[in-house]
């Protein structure tokens, strides 16, 4: 998953290379849903230096309403819920309002006799979230899925609105089934019960046919269709007889199909993911974007059939592309600011075409490109905090060799580098190495407020690598660190270690790291073997023993993770687990750390943050630790996510940048 991409058991006996010290007394503050460990007081100077920053927000598109206007996801508040803007820089009118964050906004498409949209929404970031319809004439909410604790997302109209296909665990809790609904009646029912995780992806023009997707791994995934009559299932085969596969629709005479790819083409073997087109009647196959070095990403087709759009991953930039069907010839678009997409959706006539963008230097805000003139408008303008945007720093990207080869030349990793602007001559910059998750994600060049007041107001170099396994460079690349290979991608950080020393403007002494999720695990692993060079890290909702991870992980999401990290269950890979866990590695972690956690997380359970906080103070060494009661796998919530961005400035400022303040 690409985008952008939400930052971020049993107890185990720990067998630590270091005398156990005594520990210092834990100063504990719980107020409301936080509690907090070791964490000073945050200084009021430092709250309100950071307020302008926190109060920037972001809009992204989810659709076309019925009338018109844009369904937004925006956050005016404490959490993004839905809007809707009916011009260009147009009041944005809030249509729901919850305390937690709605998401998967999905419109019902122009020809549903019902006018409105599909949303979902957790409790407190426990992912089991819940479909609801809201109705734009009543303006009512009505509940859509069996609000247990199961897990429904996933939500796709037919084109006539009166079938919605979704993706549910329901059945028992463990499978990521499809479900169809009759949206009259509101009765669902399974009807793809396989076992795995499936998606849907496509109704055919007539509403008989839905095209869908088993998701095995970043690596794997198995299309085919159904006959919505029957519920029978038909595989499509496999070219090489394993491959990815991004989008795949309908062609507008329901005939034959567009799909995203990287399965060898005429026999030849295909490192990115390409556009391609197929016929079956005919056995026309066509490769549409066989020239593009880069993945196709996101993929739309206009409702009367007239235009393809779909955007290429270009070295972490997004490029947009717009194809008439009648030729598959590009049309002329206007000069798009360098950034990231999303977001795409065609207007009812085909004329516009709705797209979020975001860059750098600015947060994600509604485009809409009018196709006949190729001209770009803005429809939403996001704050910045009232801050001089001119002033933010866009990264520049750079390639550090890294310790093996690729065709007998060292391989190099990439990554973006924010370097503040104006630095004197000879001053050497601390540095903060931040490190995605995924780990199959991508680093991006996407607008953080956090990296620009770490930039702009600390004066700190920031660096955001693209580690092996990452996506976005190809399918081999991907795999570099699967299963036992896992570590080399720890050695990734070992050579940006090296290259920070050998800059003459950044200071290899003072360098700190911090990532989410498995950037977690990265900077607890990179603890363990850097710490020498490792001034302190930020670990937010990460592994800290992949046995106990997978053992608590939900039970939807386990057999995912296993083809990506190695099965527990076997012998060899459980010795490489206890080998390479940091929480077995506890006493060579030197350096101060700080452990943030949502309770709530079904991904990675929050006593994966409690066992490495234990080991780690059993050492003597610092920790503080932040725990949030009603969060999940990252922080949705505005104020918790506050309170967590001043303490974490603080805790460089004592542990990276030497000031006490």
């Amino acid at each position: 998953m690409r985008h952008a991409h939400r930052l971020l058991v049993a107890a185990l006996t720990v067998a630590c290379t270091l005398p156990v010290t005594a520990q210092t007394p834990v100063q504990r503050e719980e107020v409301g849903n936080r509690v907090s460990e070791n964490i000073p007081a945050i200084p009021a100077e430092l709250i309100e230096k950071l307020n302008r920053y926190q109060n920037t927000r972001g809009a992204g598109v989810a659709g076309w309403t019925q009338d018109g206007c844009l369904l937004i996801s925006t956050r005016f508040a404490e959490t993004a819920q839905a809007h809707r803007v009916c011009q260009p820089l147009g009041m944005r009118e809030q249509l729901t309002f919850y305390p937690e964050p709605v998401s998967g906004l999905t419109t019902a498409p122009t020809q549903s006799q019902r006018n409105g949209f599909v949303f979902g929404k957790d409790k407190g970031g426990d992912e089991f979230s819940q479909l609801y319809w809201f109705d734009f004439g009543s303006r009512e909410t009505t509940l859509l899925t069996d609000g247990k604790r199961t897990q429904n997302n996933g939500a796709l109209f037919s084109d006539d609105g009166k079938q919605l296909a979704f993706r549910s665990t329901a059945r028992n809790g463990t499978d990521t089934d499809i479900w169809l609904m009759d949206v009259a009646t509101k009765t669902s029912k399974p009807l793809v019960t396989e076992g795995g995780s499936w998606g849907a992806m496509d109704f055919s023009p007539d509403g008989k046919r839905l095209l869908v997707m088993k998701f095995v791994s970043a690596n794997e995934s198995y299309p085919g269709v159904v006959d919505l009559a029957t519920g029978k299932l038909e595989l499509f085969p496999v070219d090489g007889g394993k491959a990815a596969f991004g989008g795949f629709k309908f062609a507008p005479d329901g005939k034959a199909v567009y799909f995203v790819s990287d399965e060898p083409f005429d026999g030849k073997p295909r490192e990115f993911q390409t556009l391609r087109y197929h016929n079956p009647d005919s056995g026309e196959f066509k490769l549409l974007t066989g020239d593009t070095p880069w993945d196709v990403g996101d993929l739309e087709i206009s409702e009367d059939g007239k235009y393809l759009a779909y955007t290429t991953n270009e070295e972490g930039i997004d490029k947009l592309h717009v194809l008439s069907l009648a030729d598959h010839k590009p049309i002329k678009l206007p000069e798009l600011p360098i950034g990231l997409l999303g977001g795409l959706n065609f207007s009812a006539d085909s004329r516009r075409l709705a797209l979020t963008l975001n860059t750098a230097t600015s947060p994600s805000d509604a485009y809409v490109i009018d196709l006949a003139d190729a001209k770009l408008t803005r429809w939403t303008r996001s704050e910045v905090g009232g801050l001089d945007s001119s002033k933010f720093v866009a990264p520049t990207l750079v390639r550090f060799e890294t310790f093996d080869t690729i065709d007998s030349k060292p391989r190099t990793i990439p990554a973006f580098y924010y370097r503040p602007a104006n630095v004197p001559a000879g001053k050497k910059l601390p540095v903060i190495i931040n490190i995605h998750g995924g780990p199959e994600s991508q680093a991006l060049p996407s607008f953080s407020a956090g990296t620009q007041f770490l930039v702009n107001e600390l004066g700190v170099a920031v660096l955001v690598p693209n580690v092996r396994g990452s996506s976005g460079y190809g399918k081999t690349y991907l795999t570099l660190d699967n299963a036992d290979k896992r570590e080399d991608s720890v050695k990734d950080i070992g050579a940006l270690l090296d290259w920070i020393a050998k800059q003459p403007g950044l200071d290899a002494s003072r360098v700190g790291v911090q990532g989410g999720s498995y950037g977690g695990y990265m900077v607890l692993a990179s603890l363990t073997h850097y710490s020498d060079s490792i001034r302190a890290g930020i670990d937010i909702v990460g592994i800290s023993h992949f046995g106990t991870f997978l053992n608590n992980t939900e039970s939807y999401r386990r057999d995912l993770r296993r083809v990506e990290y190695g099965d527990e269950r076997d012998p060899a890979m459980k010795a490489v687990f206890e080998e390479i866990s940091p929480l077995n590695n506890a006493g060579k972690i030197r350096s101060p750390l700080f452990v943030a956690q949502g309770k709530n997380d079904p991904r990675v359970p929050y006593t994966e943050a409690e066992q490495i906080v234990k080991a780690v103070r059993a050492n003597g060494q610092p920790v503080w630790y932040l725990l949030y009661a009603d969060e999940g796998h990252g922080f949705a919530k505005k104020s918790n996510n506050d309170y967590y961005g001043a303490a974490s400035i603080l805790f460089w400022q004592q542990h990276l940048l030497g000031d006490t303040k």
